[in-house]
C-alpha cells in the first residue's frame, strides 16, 4: 500500500532542488532513498526576479508494510479513546503478533475478551487490505491469550466430566472460532466423549456428547421401532361383532274368507 507526503526543496538549480526535497522527505520518513519515488508538483524560483534559486515541490511516495499498517491504526484508535497503550510489534511471514501495554488495559480485553477480539479482527482488516498474501494477526494484552486459553481448558475437561456423571449431554456458552477450537481440541481423545458445534455466529456453541449415553437412547430408538415393525395380534372382535343375529321368525299368510253379498 503506498502513502505519500509533500515536501518543498530548495537549491541553485532544479535538480539539486529535488535533491534536497527527497532528502526532507526520507529523514521524516525514516528510509532509505531507495524505497521511495517522487512526483515534481511544482517548480518556482526564489529571490528578486528569480536570482536566489529554485524551489521544489515535490509529492514523496513510500510503501507501508503490515506493521506499519497496524501500528498507524491502532495509534489513531487510542489517541482517540484517550488510551495510552505502548504497541509491540513482531512480524513473520505468515503472522503479525502485537502486544499493547499500558495501565488500563481491561477496557481493551471486554467481558471474556470480547472487545480484544473485535479489535483484532479490525486490525486484520486494514492490515490485510491491498495485500496480496493474508497476514494473520495476533493481538494479546497482560497476557490474557494464553490465560483464557487455560480457562478454557479446564472449562473443557469439567464439562466432560459431569456429562459422564450426569449420563447427558451438555451445551456450552456461545464462544468464538478459536475458543471452539480449544475445546474440540482438548476433548477429541477424552474417553467416552464426542463434540460437536451448533448454532450460528456469534452464537454458535460446542455440545460435549456423552457417547454411552447417546448410544443408549439410540438403542432405545431401535428397540421401539423393531417393536413397531413386528407381527401385531390381532385385535379382539367387538361386542357388536360378537353378538350373533338372532333369525326372523317366518311371517304366515292369513286367509280372509270374503262374505258373499
Amino acid at each position: 500500500m503506498n502513502k505519500y507526503i509533500d515536501v518543498e526543496g530548495q537549491a541553485k538549480n532544479i535538480n539539486d532542488a529535488l535533491a534536497d526535497a527527497i532528502q526532507k522527505a526520507t529523514a521524516e520518513l525514516g528510509l532509505p532513498r531507495e524505497s521511495v519515488t517522487y512526483e515534481l508538483l511544482e517548480k518556482g524560483k526564489t529571490g528578486f526576479f528569480g536570482l536566489g534559486g529554485v524551489t521544489a515541490k515535490v509529492r514523496v511516495y513510500y510503501e507501508v508494510g503490515v506493521s506499519q499498517k497496524a501500528e498507524d491504526f491502532l495509534s489513531d484508535l487510542f489517541r482517540l479513546m484517550h488510551l495510552d497503550a505502548k504497541i509491540n510489534l513482531k512480524e513473520t511471514t505468515e503472522s503479525l503478533d502485537i502486544t499493547l501495554e499500558g495501565n488500563e488495559m481491561g477496557i481493551l480485553i471486554g467481558r471474556r475478551g470480547e472487545t480484544l477480539d473485535a479489535l483484532q479482527y479490525l486490525t486484520g482488516l486494514v492490515v490485510n487490505r491491498g495485500e496480496e498474501r493474508h497476514v494473520r494477526v495476533n493481538l494479546d494484552t497482560e497476557n490474557y491469550r494464553e490465560k483464557r486459553m487455560e480457562s478454557l481448558e479446564r472449562l473443557a475437561k469439567k464439562t466432560a466430566e459431569k456429562a459422564i456423571i450426569y449420563k447427558k449431554n451438555i451445551s456450552l456458552e456461545p464462544m468464538s472460532p478459536q475458543e471452539r477450537r480449544v475445546i474440540h481440541t482438548v476433548l477429541q481423545n477424552y474417553p467416552g466423549i464426542s463434540t460437536h458445534s451448533v448454532g450460528k455466529d456469534p452464537k454458535r456453541r460446542v455440545i460435549v456428547v456423552n457417547q454411552n449415553s447417546q448410544r443408549a437412547n439410540e438403542a432405545r430408538k431401535e428397540s421401539k421401532v423393531e417393536q413397531s415393525g413386528g407381527s401385531q395380534a390381532p385385535k379382539p372382535a367387538s361386542r357388536n361383532n360378537q353378538r350373533r343375529r338372532r333369525p326372523r321368525p317366518k311371517s304366515q299368510n292369513t286367509q280372509v274368507k270374503t262374505e258373499e253379498a
